[in-house]
């Protein structure tokens, strides 16, 4: 019968679901919008919501994937919200670019400056984002980003939307994704080196 939960897996108990999941679900969120209440409210929402449509759930994945999927559908939608209230700037984006990296004189110009490039990460961005201080650090520079710059590295990068969903999420076009997505990832890897790689050692 169509929607029937699989054999041998037990039905959800919502009562259990913060004892259980809360933690996990609080530092998705967090590690998305980057502030705590707002995390916090979106958490809720995503257990009301489960909780609404407990009956639909058949055990095709497991509890914590499915709560995780209803929570990335709330992320989407503040974004989406915030993007309509919030009006594009591109001077506040265009510093973005950290045009100090880059030789400004002779025929290197506009090639990244040796002495102040990008370092060597010698880890796989995977490998970094299991590490707790780094992703503290990467949370402390998403946080210096203007909100639809961060909203699109958040739902590109972190989400794994498609370049034409995070278009139709944040209401901008294809080469207004691009030119947020690279002044993005110019910003981080220059704050994530300064915060993280060349930190003073312990």
């Amino acid at each position: 019968m169509s929607g029937e939960r699989p054999s041998g897996l037990a039905a959800p108990d919502p009562a259990d679901w913060v004892d259980r999941h809360g933690d996990y679900l609080l530092r998705y969120a967090l590690a998305r919008v980057r502030d705590r209440s707002l995390a916090e409210d979106l958490v809720q929402e995503a257990l009301l919501a489960a909780l609404q449509s407990l009956g639909a759930y058949a055990g095709r994945s497991a509890e914590r994937t499915w709560l995780t999927g209803i929570l990335k559908h709330k992320i989407l939608d503040h974004f989406r919200r915030a993007s309509r209230q919030t009006a594009l700037d591109e001077s506040d984006e265009a510093r973005l670019e950290h045009e100090e990296l880059f030789q400004r004189e002779g025929e290197w110009a506009g090639h990244w400056d040796r002495a102040r490039g990008p370092a060597d990460w010698r880890a796989t961005p995977a490998d970094l984002f299991e590490r707790g201080e780094f992703r503290d650090a990467l949370a402390r520079c998403l946080a210096g980003l203007p909100p639809r710059a961060a909203a699109a590295f958040t739902l590109r990068e972190m989400e794994g939307l498609s370049g034409e969903e995070v278009c139709a999420a944040l209401g901008i076009s294809a080469s207004n994704l691009w030119v947020m997505l690279h002044r993005a990832r110019m910003h981080l890897r220059h704050c994530v080196e300064l915060n993280w790689f060349r930190r003073p050692q312990s």
